[in-house]
């Protein structure tokens, strides 16, 4: 335990560092405790039903691939019943793509000729769901096959905690202000990691990030623009990629403004509260002001979707449910169809760095479960439809 001692109430300066280190300590100690001993996050095992809706056939055809020797059993098999880790649907996936006469129906990635698809999260309105909504759509598409990587742009890493990495207890190591940063840049290629979750990888965040909004109001120039360090980062590994997802910091600043000229499709999460639509337009008032000025300084603009999505949603909260449809009636098609629903499950979830797709359905009330996963399945499955629709594909 942390030796408890009086704060020093007598300079504020002094107090908010004491606040901090104190908070600091504890927080180790506990990501310590929750992650021993080596403080690395695992994936769990998926059972055999799960599996055959992620891969999109039936069971009989799962156990008739596995008779033949198509795909190799799973290592875990309990009382007779498969279960599957991540990298083994993931390799089941590449095995029966190559079979398959229906070129990306197993392994759905970006052919030649299909741009990187480049989605950046966005609200200065904090509780918005930014993180969240980000991970599950990282986890989502990751576990059907699409090569993921995710950029935290928030100095608070709370996506990169999210991923495996703990800011808060490792120090060393690059982060995306690496490659963006005006000195001496690194490629983006040292600084992408992989993760515990086979197909995503991340571009991680520490507090060091900040340093990129002091440094662009000093260095940036027409040589060497603020908004084009993101996008020029990116286009480093856009080979290894089929998407990428960008989680803003609750701020319009240099780096959310980078992250737009970096972007194919922006979402803007918003709560169906008056207080919450009415920070989003001021957001987006603002947001329209600098795009028109990083335009006339050389941006090139060009979204291929932009569109709200109702985040923290209660069908049964009336007043809530009013603002939804005033949202559709103002906006139509850019209000995303399927809403993230609030639930005690995914809180639950994401209060243990995970997103609902990592929850076994068995530890929790299924129902709940069922409509939170059933909630963000039905947002991925938009978005994905919409990369569809950028790529090409019918």
């Amino acid at each position: 335990m942390i030796p408890v001692t009086p704060l020093d109430t007598e300079r504020p300066s002094t107090l908010a560092t004491e606040i901090s280190e104190r908070l600091n300590a504890a927080i180790r100690e506990h990501l310590l405790a929750a992650f021993a001993p080596d403080n690395t996050k695992s994936l769990r095992s998926f059972a055999a039903p799960e599996v055959a809706e992620l891969l999109g056939v039936s069971g009989q055809f799962m156990r008739k691939v596995h008779a033949e020797g198509t795909v190799p059993e799973p290592i875990e098999i309990r009382a007779g019943r498969r279960y599957y880790s991540a990298q083994e649907i993931w390799n089941a996936r590449d095995i029966l793509e190559r079979s398959s006469r229906t070129k990306g129906r197993y392994v759905p990635r970006r052919s030649p000729g299909e741009k990187l698809q480049v989605w950046q999260l966005m609200n200065f309105k904090g509780g918005s769901s930014k993180s969240t909504t980000t991970i599950h759509l990282a986890h989502y598409f990751a576990l059907r096959g699409y090569r993921v990587l995710v950029v935290d742009l928030d100095p608070q890493g709370s996506l990169t905690s999210m991923c495996g990495i703990s800011p808060e207890i490792e120090f060393d190591g690059l982060t995306i202000y690496d490659a963006i940063r005006y000195d001496d840049p690194v490629d983006m290629a040292e600084i992408v990691e992989e993760t515990y979750f086979p197909g995503l990888s991340i571009a991680p965040s520490r507090l060091i990030l900040s340093e990129f909004e002091t440094e662009s109001a000093v260095h940036s120039n027409p040589d060497q623009p603020f908004f084009t360090r993101i996008c020029n980062a990116l286009a480093q590994v856009e080979g290894n990629f089929d998407l990428v997802l960008m989680d803003s910091p609750p701020q319009l600043g240099f780096l959310t403004i980078a992250g737009m000229a970096a972007a194919s499709s922006l979402v803007v999460p918003l709560t169906p509260s008056m207080l919450d639509v009415s920070s989003t337009a001021q957001f987006l008032e603002l947001a329209g002001a600098y795009m028109g000025v990083i335009e006339d300084a050389g941006a090139s603009l060009q979204y291929d979707h932009f569109k709200f999505l109702v985040t923290r949603d209660e069908p049964t909260d009336v007043p809530s449910q009013q603002l939804t449809s005033f949202m559709r009636a103002l906006f139509q098609e850019r209000v995303i169809s399927a809403t993230a629903l609030k639930s005690t499950a995914i809180s639950d979830a994401t209060m243990l760095k995970q997103s609902i797709y990592e929850v076994v359905r068995s530890e929790m009330t299924r129902a709940t479960y069922d409509r939170a996963k059933g909630s963000m399945d039905a947002v991925g499955n938009e978005v994905e439809r919409m990369i569809h629709q950028a790529w090409g594909r019918t």
